[in-house]
């Protein structure tokens, strides 16, 4: 263990220290496409029973009107973070009226692409502003791209841990910037080890062959309907994905917040001459936010991001000049498609203890290091349980098994901790449940999906289907109790009247709100 993650954890195991460990908030956002019965796309309107999409606080939509998207409050437990996931779907399922919940990440056969529904959001300046930016990301990305589907884990420490650790390490740092820099760090780390992550819980090693809309791949042909990689561990996260020069240039190597926040400021700020070529409007019809790198700071597509709680109106790079770091969003999590809410409590406290060794552990800056983190992801990805697979580490070639068992030996470290804190030995537990599949890739999810697909004869759009269907059973077999049902039923009210009394309280027309909203950025850079 390195020196300062054996203090860091001899300081937190500290009796007056430990309590701290159980404050850690933990938040998830599921997102999932909506489906007929047949397991085609629904192009129904999202269900008016769910509430309004632009101000209901748990359920709402990513990209297309058929991608829902379920987002949880914050929970110091995680069992109680899945336990409110699960009740947002069990009411979600209660009205979908015959359509299902599609069970994995990748999507379902999907129509022609002008045929894909874009998210709409009302008529209010800010419901326009939503979607007017979809139709930018269906200019620059085509619409099959955007209906893939995953799941982001929001988690923080402690806000009373930093000046623990500051005033232990003797930094010099304000309160504020230590707090940043210690995110950072362990977004550098989870840069460097979030391979493993693909490797453990990659869950989409096939697709619908329709996806790739007659492109060249390096895919194989399962079935005639089945495209995949045979050791493949997440399709979803490979290059299949988003492939867009634009962003080409943006790597931010998260070496400190300023470089991180003044690479998404120059990119939401500077043209790029195809954008330019289609302008921002069509026929007077708005196309796109503006003719830049990216519309807004959301657009960058990365594996982890840092956050910060927005005020109304405030902007994310804003928030984060402004206030600092308060908690990252891992992205790069695909839906499980055996589960019936895509991820489990193994999963989320494996994922606890791995984001705390990442916190605590020495974090050099990543600089030569940042073209392998990204070749390690990429050949894990695709290839993760190909035997004998080598990995770079600090340029030298290491078998995954190898370093997969030494991160899980380290790792284990903080699993006993949270162990300790909190009782029990259920981060013990899901460590040893991911010992298994490294010793026996036949065990990881990814594996799996492949197995009973061959084993069943099944497509990856039957394989689905049906687990949509035994998914939806599921929560069918365990509705909510009278009391949570009506609660749900009045937030989706609450919502409609909120997004209703938007829309009429609005002056202005949406050319002026756009611009202040452009110009909202500008200013930022300016200062």
């Amino acid at each position: 263990m390195s020196d300062l993650l054996s203090r860091r954890l001899a300081l937190l195991g500290a009796a007056a220290n430990l309590p701290l460990l159980t404050e850690c908030l933990h938040g998830i956002e599921r997102e999932c496409l909506r489906v007929d019965s047949d397991g085609k796309l629904a192009l129904t309107p999202h269900p008016r029973a769910l509430g309004s999409t632009l101000t209901h606080p748990q359920i709402t939509t990513d990209y297309s009107e058929a991608l829902l998207e379920f987002i949880t409050p914050t929970e110091t437990d995680v069992a109680d973070t899945l336990a409110d996931l699960e009740r947002i779907h069990r009411f979600a399922s209660s009205k979908l009226d015959g359509e299902y919940l599609w069970s994995p990440s990748m999507p379902c056969e999907l129509p022609d692409e002008e045929s894909i529904p874009i998210a709409r959001y009302g008529s209010s300046m800010i419901g326009r502003l939503k979607y007017v930016y979809r139709k930018g990301l269906a200019l620059r990305y085509g619409k099959t791209m955007q209906c893939i589907a995953g799941i982001h884990y929001n988690f923080s420490l402690p806000e009373r841990l930093w000046p623990l650790l500051r005033q232990a390490e003797g930094s010099e740092l304000s309160e504020r910037d230590y707090q940043s820099a210690a995110y950072i760090a362990l977004i550098r780390n989870f840069r460097r080890y979030s391979w493993l992550l693909m490797y453990l819980f990659g869950a989409s090693p096939a697709l619908d062959a329709g996806f790739l809309r007659g492109r060249p791949s390096q895919l194989e042909r399962l079935d005639e309907h089945t495209l995949y990689l045979p050791y493949a561990t997440s399709l979803r996260m490979s290059d299949l994905g988003y492939q867009n020069n634009a962003q080409a240039g943006l790597t931010p190597c998260y070496n400190d917040l300023q470089s991180y926040i003044d690479s998404l400021r120059q990119a939401v700020s500077t043209p790029y001459p195809p954008y330019e070529k289609v302008g921002t409007k069509q026929d007077g019809e708005w196309v796109q936010l503006n003719t830049n790198i990216l519309q807004i700071e959301n657009e960058y597509y990365s594996s982890i991001r840092p956050k910060r709680v927005t005020y109304t109106g405030e902007r994310p790079v804003q928030a984060l000049a402004a206030r600092g770091v308060q908690y990252v969003e891992v992205r790069c999590l695909d839906i499980n498609p055996f589960l019936p809410l895509g991820i489990d409590l193994d999963e989320a406290r494996f994922l606890d203890a791995f984001l705390l060794f990442c916190a605590f552990s020495d974090s050099p800056l990543l600089n030569g290091e940042c073209s392998d983190a990204t070749d390690n992801f990429l050949a894990v990805v695709k290839e993760g349980r190909r035997p004998g697979l080598q990995l770079q580490r600090r340029g030298q070639p290491v078998e995954l098994k190898v370093w997969a068992n030494e991160l899980l030996e380290r790792i284990a470290d903080t699993a006993a901790l949270l162990d300790r804190a909190r009782g029990g030995e259920a981060h013990a537990a899901a460590l040893a449940a991911q010992r298994a599949k490294v010793a026996d890739a036949e065990l990881t999810p990814s594996a799996q999906v492949l197995k009973v697909m061959r084993e069943r004869g099944e497509s990856f759009e039957a394989f689905s289907l049906r687990q949509s269907r035994e998914h939806a059973e599921y929560f069918r077999q365990h509705p909510l109790a009278a009391e949570e049902q009506a609660r749900f039923e009045k937030m989706a009210s609450d919502s409609l009247a909120e997004q209703t009394e938007l829309e009429r309280d609005q002056d202005g027309d949406f050319d002026t709100f756009v611009a202040a909203y452009q110009a909202s950025i500008l200013g930022l850079i300016s200062n």
